[in-house]
């Protein structure tokens, strides 16, 4: 008899509005460069020399409706967008996290609709896990135009530095809510080691973004399988692998010469025992092109 497993359902999201859609991502001979090419920085400017600045100081609608112009007038941003940003924000409304984690946090977009969200649901605190020490920078500065450095924490390395440095540290004793957004081959360790820590426990809530696009294959047979197949998969020491001829492999290859290489650790087990629900949520990047956000729900534990 198997034991219990995840529940797989797919919810359609509406239409795509081409007005806010953000300009395309920048091709270059064979290569897409959209990110860490200076445009980031560029960004700070943009908004902190923006005509309605005293406006914008103070309230996060306004930073990110800055953000959102820099994105569909001069360049192309990898935020996670008002579409499916309101998927996650409406789950921040009902789940009413006291603490949040996003792993990825980039420019700070996610940060500032989620961390308001979290302080709206009154929740205490967002953490924000980004590896790049300059994109760490600029979140932390918009967070604090917005208003919301009491309630957004950047935490910069790599997201399995931080978040056991966070649990040793007792400053992360669980997570309510967790945010998927970084490095598409770490989805599954990561959440492999928050498991680990204990820090996921029935009525834990996992959002994943880009599980379309790029697409992540095998953070989705993760969070979607049995506990049955998750403990043979444990007993098998079976790893999570990807195919680099895929986008989500291409992907991941592309980060690794942007930011170098970054260390996974396979070998962690996690905690098959956990029983995960999961939904795909079908909705669009902010150019208009069709993603979703997986969300799983841990509903108990199998003995």
């Amino acid at each position: 008899m198997e034991m219990p497993g995840s529940t797989v359902e797919s919810v359609k999201h509406a239409a795509f509005d081409e007005r806010k859609a953000y300009v395309p991502q920048e091709e270059k001979g064979q290569a897409f460069v959209w990110f860490d090419d200076g445009r980031e920085i560029e960004l700070l400017h943009f908004v902190y020399g923006h005509p309605s600045i005293e406006e914008i100081r103070g309230s996060p609608e306004n930073v990110l409706k800055a953000i959102d112009e820099y994105g569909r007038t001069r360049k192309y941003l990898m935020n996670v967008g008002a579409d499916k940003g309101k998927i996650v924000e409406d789950l921040v409304a009902e789940v009413k996290p006291q603490v949040m984690v996003e792993l990825g946090g980039y420019i700070g977009y996610s940060a500032l609709l989620f961390g308001n969200a979290v302080r709206k649901a009154g929740g205490q605190r967002y953490f924000s896990l980004e590896r790049n020490p300059e994109f760490g920078a600029v979140i932390a500065s918009l967070a604090d135009l917005a208003g919301l450095s009491d309630v957004v924490k950047v935490v910069i390395g790599s997201s399995a530095d931080s978040i056991k440095r966070l649990h040793s540290q007792g400053s992360l004793e669980h997570i309510d809510l967790m945010f998927l957004d970084h490095y598409k081959p770490a989805y599954t360790s990561d959440l492999k080691l928050c498991e680990h820590l204990n820090l996921i426990t029935p009525g834990t809530v996992l959002a994943a973004d880009n599980v379309i696009k790029p697409g992540n294959p095998p953070y989705l047979e993760y969070v979607r399988s049995s506990v049955e197949k998750k403990r043979k998969a444990a007993a098998m020491e079976e790893t999570n692998g990807f195919d680099v001829k895929s986008e989500f492999g291409r992907n991941a290859d592309m980060y690794k010469q942007r930011e170098g290489e970054e260390k996974i650790n396979t070998e962690l087990k996690g905690n098959p025992n956990l029983v995960y629900e999961s939904k795909l949520v079908n909705s669009y990047e902010p150019t208009g092109e069709p993603d979703g956000v997986e969300i799983t729900r841990c509903t108990g534990m199998a003995k």
